[in-house]
């Protein structure tokens, strides 16, 4: 296939029919599995109380009243907003609201805030000489700020003040802070960019770097996945130091706090070939074919989806993780249980397809057969994935791979999609199948009949009433060039053949036993008189 033509074939099949319409592919992904709340867990977290029901201070001690209601509001409320409150007063006022927040089902986050207390706590936030208030207060925003009103703790003045507490010397206050700033972070873009641009990034990453307990590493991580997350993307400049420190999480971590680096990681990587190559450069590759290898799904979904978005950028990138070893880890990968771990390999193995013919040689390594089988039945999600993969090599491999793809059953997968009605499915199938038979008649393969066998030329006569003009111009278009019939032979097949006293319309019955049957028209005998 004529070097020229490999630009244009990544424009046309990296990541879709064409770049943006992966993006926009990989963006609606995305979305839904930040739905999935078992494998990436919450946007927001909220600070319960403990399972006695009663909850600890800073120093670990149960105290105070063991439950308060809405009815608790407006006494607890008139005491905070008292002038100069006393130590322990104060103290029992403030984790009095952190009670009330800390309800397992629909806390009285508005009855709260109508009490007017919300400037105060954060003010509390502020008291470095009383690190419980402060500890406590930090409890109280935090939930708040998991609910929807987070904006309001924001509009407070808050963000400044727990980046700043970010460096207390209370390993407890530091956890809390990181925490209400991951679920502000969490929100929404907008909200995720205030609290990046007040400076948060380099202070949470020294509590990731060296920190003080499991709880405060655990808690960081999730927030600096927080920090990276989100559509719009944040600007690169402003979280590309978190990287490294991922990449050092994903070497010792616990599980759980490498599922957390693993989704920031897919965050970061998920753009141009900018961002690509920055999560590239901390030579992370390796680090993520291996995660691949991992039993929890937990942990292979956001590794297998930080892979695919390294893939989508350009040869360089995806050449990284193949020399990594990542087509070793395919074929279980398309086997798996999970659809949306056997979607994205796919998808993934579809990008690689993409690429230089070296890098389409390896997708046979990497369970082509498990592919094929996929294409022909699975959930239509992976379904369409997999017949990207055959239609990329069809379409942007040598003629001998071509050959192969079809020898693995690539005819009869793509001949399967045709009765589907999705236009671009139908483009793709449509745009593969045309290759392959354009391949196969300049090397002498029947891949006519490969058609006709399975109900393809069928389908495809069918679609000339397609109500897209594209699919109906592919249509004829593959008609015309490899099932029509010359000018020559149709007028030869016009004049009658005298058998005997007996005259035979239709096509020649000269042609090749191998032509297709729906050529051979309809023949009328007619006795002559």
């Amino acid at each position: 296939m004529p070097s020229t033509t490999l630009a244009d074939r990544k424009s046309g099949f990296k990541k879709g029919i064409d770049a943006s319409e992966g993006r926009r592919c990989r963006n609606e992904t995305s979305i839904k599995l930040r739905k999935d709340k078992k494998e990436e867990g919450l946007a927001k977290r909220r600070a319960a109380l403990t399972p006695s029901g009663l909850t600890t201070s800073s120093d670990g001690s149960s105290v105070g009243k063991n439950l308060y209601t809405v009815a608790d509001i407006p006494q607890l409320a008139a005491a905070l907003l008292q002038p100069n409150v006393d130590g322990a007063k104060l103290l029992d006022v403030v984790r009095g609201f952190r009670k009330i927040l800390s309800v397992e089902s629909n806390p009285p986050v508005h009855d709260v805030l109508q009490s007017g207390v919300l400037p105060t706590l954060v003010h509390m936030l502020t008291l470095n000489d009383k690190p419980d208030v402060q500890f406590e207060a930090a409890w109280a925003l935090t939930n708040i700020a998991s609910t929807d009103m987070t904006r309001a703790v924001v509009e407070a003045g808050a963000v400044p003040i727990f980046i700043n507490l970010l460096s207390s010397p209370s390993a407890d206050i530091r956890d809390q802070s990181a925490w209400c700033l991951g679920n502000i972070a969490g929100d929404s873009p907008p909200l995720r960019d205030t609290v990046l641009f007040a400076g948060a990034m380099q202070p949470l990453l020294k509590n990731i770097v060296s920190p003080a307990t499991p709880a405060l590493l655990n808690n960081s991580v999730w927030a600096l996945s927080n920090f990276c997350r989100g559509k719009p993307a944040p600007v690169l400049s402003y979280i590309a130091s978190a990287i490294p420190v991922l990449a050092s999480i994903l070497q010792q971590a616990h599980a759980d706090t490498k599922v957390d680096a693993l989704w920031a990681l897919s965050y970061i990587s998920d753009g141009n070939d900018e961002r690509i190559q920055a999560v590239v450069d901390c030579d992370l590759a390796p680090l993520l074919v291996e995660l691949l290898g991992s039993e929890g799904s937990n942990v292979v979904t956001p590794a297998l989806r930080t892979v695919g978005n390294i893939v989508s950028g350009n040869d360089e990138h995806t050449q990284a993780v193949l020399d990594a070893g990542l087509i070793n880890r395919m074929p279980l990968l398309l086997q798996s249980p999970k659809r949306g771990i056997r979607k994205e390999a796919c998808w993934v193995l579809s990008n690689i397809a993409a690429g230089t013919q070296a890098q389409i040689a390896q997708v046979f390594k990497g369970g082509m057969n498990h592919v094929v089988n996929l294409a022909m039945d699975a959930e239509w999600e992976v379904r369409k994935e997999a017949i990207w993969v055959l239609s990329n090599i069809a379409t942007g491999g040598t003629s001998t791979q071509v050959m192969s793809v079809v020898e693995c059953g690539a005819i009869d997968a793509l001949c399967s999609i045709l009765k589907i009605n999705d236009t671009k499915m139908l483009l793709v199938a449509l745009d593969a199948i045309h290759n392959i038979l354009k391949v196969g008649s300049e090397h002498g393969k029947n891949y006519v009949s490969f058609v006709d066998e399975c109900d393809g030329l069928m389908e495809i006569e069918n679609l000339q009433e397609h109500e897209s003009e594209e699919v109906y111009q592919h249509a004829i278009k593959i008609i015309e060039t490899y099932f029509g019939v010359d000018d020559n032979m149709e007028d030869e097949n016009l004049a009658p053949v005298v058998d005997g006293n007996t005259f035979s319309f239709g096509v020649s019955q000269k042609l090749d036993n191998s032509c297709d049957d729906a050529l051979r028209g309809t023949i009328y005998n007619f006795a002559a008189i």
